[in-house]
């Protein structure tokens, strides 16, 4: 037996237990009887859940089931969290019976787990997410330090968890709450995990082993299911239930488009009072699943992410952040910079704006669950600098001011002599060219664009804009910053509205002529929405703002080779009267009462859903032809991070690939035949 093996976690340090090293992904150690179980896979920062994990685990098994201990404690030996869940590099290659007969071995093991004839104890650190959140529930208690959460984003993949989470879940806590966390895939925070029932004990890592021995001691007790949980043993509360499920997850996720989330109510309504029947009907239904086109599309878009995630592990070497411009996006850009550890001056001529800036701050920190020590140790990162003392110290100066040239001219002006040599200087501009802008520049070889989208901290893209002086080593620097912020960098050049705002304008843009033309507002949305879109494109113009809109659309008409859609004199009125969209309250909706929910009002036409998105198709065959992205795999992530296309159906060129090349060329030449040459196919569709 070796001592324990200690790693610092922060300010804090992980005890692992009486562990010494071992050949596969699990090190175990013992002490007083206590078997110690540590997970810790080779040559990766994040566990996961893979055969070998589940192999190494049945080895286990064979001993402990020979001479069971005390107790048996399992953990992560990762300082980034307990698990991530399942490994999907290997699913793409399952077929539905290899993926069944994989998933019966998963869970002949997690249930030799759970019948082990002695106590059994998780400690979960960081996220127990998917299969690895499955391992926690085969545990008879769950112990959590501060900071952990648990989940199942198996939705997000198409899918529903599948080795056994959707029988253990709902026998621990409410039914409801845990249809709940499986449907929407969101993650039960330390606090909440402990209101549900999830964790029994919520503590620091220093009282990680003092709770373990008041669990092996008998110390510790905890409820039993209440009245409402007997009550879903009975079929018809189940069905009454399942109904309203049905219902609210239809709004969100439509059946035609998302299966899962509806396959799992089936399996709950129909076996929610017979484990064994459910556990064996969770393994057919994950199966099938698998090879549905959603599933596979959103395995894609998972992967998009990755890749996006991989050009920004890089060093930033930006520990010091001056943003100029305390509005609504320089607010939410220093926040969030703030939050991830940068320090952060935020500067504007009024002293208003900053101090709503810090106000909003506050907010965003509690809409991240940060706790109070956290959000104490962001703002205090965070100060305001009305008189920019703080930018001859930023390593990144990020401009957000409004879309003048002239001002932004004034301001790169006034930098000139007073950021320090190294120093980078960003736009987060969206619709000005950087080479009309680097003229202005200090210079302007450390001069690019950052553009961030709105709101900053839950849009998760980011594109870092190279003009033609820009140094490379500035662009990859830009990108490791988005990834120091949690953030997707995509990486586009100059060029007019750079990537999503070339593809999204002209899908805003049709949806104007289409209003024009008679055809109400809510019938738009709703076809838009029930193609997959998260927000019909009137609604995106409101959210987004109809002055940004209309700015953007009118930079692009002078600048684009093809022509726009004519800019509706309905948008420009309603700019003149200062009805902006969901910021003022009234826009083309009246947003006072909430987020509107359109229904189609009278006829939809034949050809609506092709006039608003194969337009956007084209302009991401343009920008890819032009060299705007690095290839198609770049445009389809950036068009789904940023403005949500249908993520069932894997992004804009994959979706253009799977319905034809050839027919939407076609239909392009039939649109532009009919309606004009704003339709007229990219020559970028012969190669694509």
């Amino acid at each position: 037996m070796t001592g324990p093996v200690l790693q610092h976690l922060g300010t804090t340090k992980l005890e692992l237990g009486p562990v010494g090293p071992g050949d596969g992904p699990w090190r175990r150690g013992e002490a007083d009887g206590i078997v110690w179980l540590v997970l810790d896979r080779a040559d990766a920062a994040v566990n996961t859940v893979d055969r070998s994990v589940m192999t190494g685990l049945t080895a286990e098994l064979d001993t402990l089931e020979r001479t069971p201990p005390r107790a048996v404690v399992i953990r992560s030996g990762k300082l980034a969290g307990f698990a991530a869940g399942a490994d999907i590099t290997d699913f793409d290659a399952m077929s539905a019976d290899g993926a069944a007969d994989l998933l019966h071995q998963g869970h002949d093991v997690l249930d030799r787990l759970a019948a082990l004839k002695c106590p059994t104890v998780c400690v979960v650190h960081g996220a127990a997410l998917g299969a690895g959140f499955e391992i926690a529930l085969a545990c008879d208690w769950r112990i959590a330090v501060d900071g952990a959460s648990f989940g199942f984003p198996e939705v997000q993949l198409g899918l529903h968890p599948g080795l056994g989470g959707t029988f253990r879940l709902p026998a621990l806590i409410d039914p409801t709450e845990a249809m709940t966390l499986m449907l929407t895939g969101k993650t039960a925070h330390t606090a909440k995990a402990k209101a549900l029932g999830i964790a029994d004990i919520v503590t620091q890592e220093r009282h990680v082993r003092a709770a373990v021995d008041a669990i092996v001691a008998g110390d510790v007790e905890r409820g039993q299911p209440g009245l409402k949980a007997r009550a879903f043993g009975l079929d018809a509360a189940r069905s009454l239930a399942a109904r309203q499920m049905r219902s609210e997850t239809e709004k969100k996720a439509p059946k035609h488009h998302y299966p899962a989330p509806h396959a799992l109510i089936d399996l709950w309504e129909k076996h929610g009072d017979d484990p064994k029947a459910l556990q064996a009907a969770e393994i057919d239904s994950f199966a099938a699943l698998l090879e549905t086109d959603t599933s596979r599309n959103l395995r894609r878009v998972f992967f998009l992410r990755q890749g996006l995630k991989e050009g920004a592990r890089d060093d930033d070497a930006i520990a010091h952040v001056h943003v100029i411009g305390g509005g609504a996006m320089g607010a939410e850009i220093a926040a969030w910079a703030a939050i991830k550890g940068k320090s952060v001056t935020l500067g504007d001529v009024q002293l208003d704006p900053l101090g709503r800036a810090i106000k909003q701050a506050r907010e965003t920190c509690k809409g991240q669950h940060l706790s109070g020590i956290e959000t104490r140790d962001a703002l205090d990162r965070l100060m305001p600098d009305p008189r920019g003392y703080g930018i001859a110290r930023a390593d990144l100066v990020i401009e957000a001011v409004p879309e003048s040239p002239e001002l932004k001219a004034r301001i790169y002006a006034d930098l000139a002599g007073r950021m320090k040599p190294g120093a980078i200087l960003a736009s987060n501009t969206s619709s000005l060219r950087l080479r009309d802008l680097q003229a202005s520049a200090p210079d302007a070889a450390r001069f690019a664009g950052l553009h961030f989208f709105n709101p900053v901290s839950k849009m998760q893209l980011v594109e870092v804009v190279r003009h033609d002086g820009t140094d490379p080593a500035v662009v990859q620097r830009l990108a490791a910053f988005c990834g120091s912020l949690d953030r997707l960098p995509v990486l586009v050049t100059d060029y007019p509205g750079f990537l999503v705002n070339r593809a999204l304008t002209p899908y805003l843009m049709e949806a104007m002529v289409l209003m024009e033309e008679g055809v109400a507002k809510e019938t738009i949305d709703a076809a838009a929405m029930d193609f997959g879109m998260p927000m019909g494109p009137v609604a995106l113009s409101d959210q987004v703002g109809l002055d940004i809109c209309l700015h953007v659309a009118e930079s692009l008409k002078d600048t684009l080779d093809k022509p726009m859609p004519e800019i509706s004199r309905r948008l420009r009125d309603k700019v003149e009267a200062g009805n902006l969209g969901k910021k003022t309250g009234q826009g083309f909706y009246d947003w006072s009462k909430g987020t509107p929910r359109p229904q189609a009002a009278g006829e939809t036409p034949e050809d609506l859903i092709d006039r608003l998105i194969l337009p956007m198709l084209d302009a991401c065959v343009e920008c890819l032809r032009k060299g705007v992205a690095r290839g198609a795999d770049d445009v389809d992530g950036a068009m789904i991070f940023a403005t949500g296309f249908a993520p069932f159906r894997g992004g804009p060129l994959h979706y253009a690939r799977a319905r034809g090349v050839a027919g939407i060329e076609q239909r392009l030449t039939d649109l532009a035949e009919r309606h004009g040459a704003r339709f007229a196919p990219d020559p970028g569709w012969k190669d694509l």
